[in-house]
């Protein structure tokens, strides 16, 4: 009997010795790393300084890159966290100013709309687009939506008109509206080819104009060649096509200059780009 009865004590001593180490990992709580304590808030209100308040607001910072962090998801990558962070402290040191403790209101439950708010109002100053064209395009973006799952497929633009109560014209205007609001970074890694190369999207970018370093020298040369086949007119020849084309006189005034006609202006005018547009033939003939 001594012996069970031991036993039984022992068990129970372990028993109790395990809830009692169990107990504080279940009851203690994890302090986030931006709290400040009631204590310090009291001490730095009876005796305020510079050095007090910059400790706290250095404490405060991590909340202001949680914040930023959470909003970022939301926004275009050509957003800069870091931005957001620096607009963020802005907003923090406001709503240090503004805090009173003896509310009863956590700090963190203060600062954060107001940081939210410091990094909502810098993006709208930032913003070259009209808040009504933003408001459009998150409309047009919830009717898409919307009739995208009810119709299964995506709306015809009737269909998106008539969700949006307004005919098929207002509704291109909007569209176009909307579309000039779409940036893209340039430096942003995309993925071009069926290879899976990552590659920056300048890389992609295609000048359509028809511009071209080879196009550019064959210009060149066109102009040298030009100067050469100049010598080759004569006199009258020369000085009609130089008030033409770099004076810019009309034929008029230039058979004013001339003292002849402005029906001889012409003829000599078309004689004179006969005999150039020939002479530019025959030599990129005999080179290409």
């Amino acid at each position: 009997m001594v012996s069970t009865a031991k036993a039984t004590t022992r068990g129970r001593g372990k028993k109790t010795e395990t809830v009692k180490a169990k107990q504080p990992t279940t009851t203690r709580r994890r302090a986030k790393k931006w709290e400040v304590s009631a204590r310090d808030w009291a001490r730095y209100q009876k005796s305020p300084s510079d050095e007090t308040r910059q400790r706290l607001l250095n404490t405060y910072l991590p909340l202001v890159r949680n914040v930023a962090a959470r909003m970022a998801m939301g926004f275009p990558r050509s957003v800069e966290l870091s931005d957001l962070i620096n607009t963020g402290v802005i907003g923090l040191i406001e709503a240090f100013g503004h805090f009173d403790p003896a509310r009863g209101v956590k700090f963190e439950t203060y600062a954060v709309p107001r940081i939210r708010g410091a990094i909502l109002d810098e993006l709208r100053a930032l913003d070259w687009v009209p808040r009504s064209t933003r408001a459009k395009s998150r409309e047009i973006d919830r009717a898409m939506t919307s009739l995208e799952n009810e119709l299964g497929r995506p709306p015809e633009k009737n269909e998106l008109a008539a969700h949006l109560k307004i005919t098929v014209e207002e509704l291109h205007v909007a569209l176009d509206d909307v579309s000039s609001t779409n940036m893209l970074s340039l430096d942003e890694i995309i993925y071009p080819d069926d290879d899976n190369r990552q590659v920056p999207r300048i890389e992609t970018v295609t000048d359509h104009t028809g511009n071209s370093i080879l196009g550019e020298i064959e210009k060149g040369e066109l102009r040298s060649f030009l100067v050469v086949a100049m010598d080759r007119l004569t006199e009258q020849e020369k000085l009609v096509i130089a008030l033409y084309y770099y004076e810019e006189l009309t034929l008029k005034e230039i058979g004013e200059v001339m003292s002849i006609s402005e029906s001889r202006v012409s003829q000599i005018h078309t004689r004179a780009v006969k005999k150039l547009r020939g002479m530019v033939r025959e030599k990129f003939a005999m080179t290409g």
